[in-house]
């Protein structure tokens, strides 16, 4: 799950599970560390308690309860399932998201876990920055002195700081970062930054961009339909192409859905837009993420595995988990791509791609940098954030977003800030594009298929 704005973006919850069934199986009952994350987990008598805590806070987070033998369920409805692994080890893992996260049993909560913890504008001012100087991955590739921004904006925060002042602070703060997986939330204000040049993937800009699709590219398709509350969109196109548009990875089903419902109705939206009878004729595959707000990095690994024959690593995960050491992180967890049962597709692909392709639109694009066959890149690079999005309380109420994870590529790269490049450059859904009724990186998809 994802940013707070239109982006769509799947928040990471901690959680974990019940205890295993059978005599001489470990418990999950318990208290946990999380390894990274910032997170300690309670578990005890079917209730799962998240507690987000730094140096200086202990905060609780989200609860959920036991649904399963070894899964609990939040009151928005994500799943998360968590194993003992032996008396002192676990693993969780949350519905849509890649990867698990690890776990250790500890004797009882931080010290810092106390009711009269202090919650004054400087107590979130401390948590807030803490937040990010023990999660945060890349202040030293955007260049940013976080100390240097604490040390500039605390004298202004004092005992009758206000909460809108407060919240103009903390935009001032994290501006600078142009990261779209960093937000300040107060309510229903929700402040963030793209990286600059950028458009944020709105549901207003998606549907202009849309129409603008469906009236000149696909002027001579056929079959053209609407999939998933009309997120996925495909039509045949003239020679033997297919164009399939994805702008985004959820918001599939009914609000609210869980995973698994999300699941089913791309799998139904698949099984019909790569048919065997398709996959049999089509030629080439423009996938189009132009307009992407993200969502499940699961979802884009199972639409990954529609288009490939081979097995092969998509990518791997890791997440920073040294609060006083940003180069210290997680070991690398692969996320596999395994042939889908049933028709596949693996003839040439053009992905196009731009700045508002975001989150779960930019891993999708990595699990594809590795696919066997020809895969083409066009149009711009991608935002540049792919970590999940850690949500933060603070002491006041308002709440804090940020990702502490990184997506590395077969050679250890990523591409957090700078985004996925295109291997063919072309403008996407500029002005003069729309003034001159041409889409650049659409002709040059086709136009690279029919090679």
């Amino acid at each position: 799950m994802r940013i707070i704005t239109a982006t769509a973006l799947a928040l990471a919850l901690a959680g974990q599970a019940a205890p295993a069934a059978g005599a001489n199986r470990p418990t999950a009952d318990g208290i946990w560390r999380m390894d990274g994350y910032g997170t300690v987990l309670s578990i005890r008598n079917g209730t799962l308690q998240e507690y987000q805590t730094t140096a200086v806070s202990c905060l609780e987070g989200d609860s959920a309860r036991q649904t399963g033998s070894s899964t609990y369920t939040t009151p928005q409805g994500d799943v998360l399932t968590v194993r003992a692994q032996g008396r002192d080890h676990g693993s969780l893992r949350v519905d849509g998201s890649v990867g698990d996260r690890k776990l250790r049993r500890i004797a009882e909560l931080p010290d810092t876990c106390t009711p009269e913890a202090p919650h004054g504008p400087l107590a979130t001012f401390d948590v807030f920055w803490r937040s990010f100087e023990e999660n945060y991955p890349f202040f030293a590739a955007k260049g940013i002195d976080w100390h240097a921004v604490r040390d500039r904006y605390r004298p202004a925060v004092h005992a009758k700081t206000t909460k809108d002042e407060l919240y103009a602070v903390f935009g001032e703060m994290i501006a600078p970062l142009h990261d779209a997986h960093v937000a300040v939330q107060d309510g229903d204000r929700v402040f963030a930054q793209v990286r600059p040049g950028t458009v944020l993937p709105t549901e207003e800009w998606d549907t202009e961009v849309k129409q603008f699709i469906v009236e000149h590219d696909l002027e001579d398709a056929r079959n053209l339909q609407d999939f998933a509350n009309g997120r996925i969109t495909y039509a045949d196109l003239p020679g033997g192409q297919g164009y399939l548009r994805i702008s985004g990875f959820g918001g599939y089903a009914r609000e609210g859905a869980p995973y698994a419902a999300q699941l089913a109705e791309l799998d139904r939206a698949l099984d019909t837009v790569l048919s065997q009878e398709r996959t049999r004729r089509l030629k080439g595959l423009i996938i189009d993420l132009r307009i992407n707000g993200g969502g499940s990095d699961s979802l884009g690994i199972h639409l990954a595995e529609r288009l490939t024959d081979t097995p092969y690593v998509a990518y791997s995960k890791r997440a920073r988990n040294d609060p006083a050491d940003p180069s210290e992180h997680t070991r690398p967890q692969p996320a596999y791509v395994t042939p889908a049962q049933g028709p596949r597709y693996t003839g040439p692909v053009a992905v196009l791609t731009g700045g508002s392709t975001l989150s779960a639109g930019e891993s999708f694009t990595q699990a594809l940098m590795d696919r066997p066959g020809r895969t083409v890149r066009i149009g711009q690079p991608t935002q540049g954030v792919f970590s999940d999005v850690m949500a933060r309380k603070l002491p006041n109420g308002m709440a804090a977003w940020l990702p502490n994870e990184e997506f590395l590529t077969r050679s250890g790269r990523t591409f957090d800030g700078t985004g996925i490049p295109p291997h063919l450059t072309e403008p996407v859904f500029t002005k003069e594009e729309f003034d001159r009724k041409k889409d650049s990186a659409f002709d040059r998809a086709l136009n690279v298929l029919r090679d």
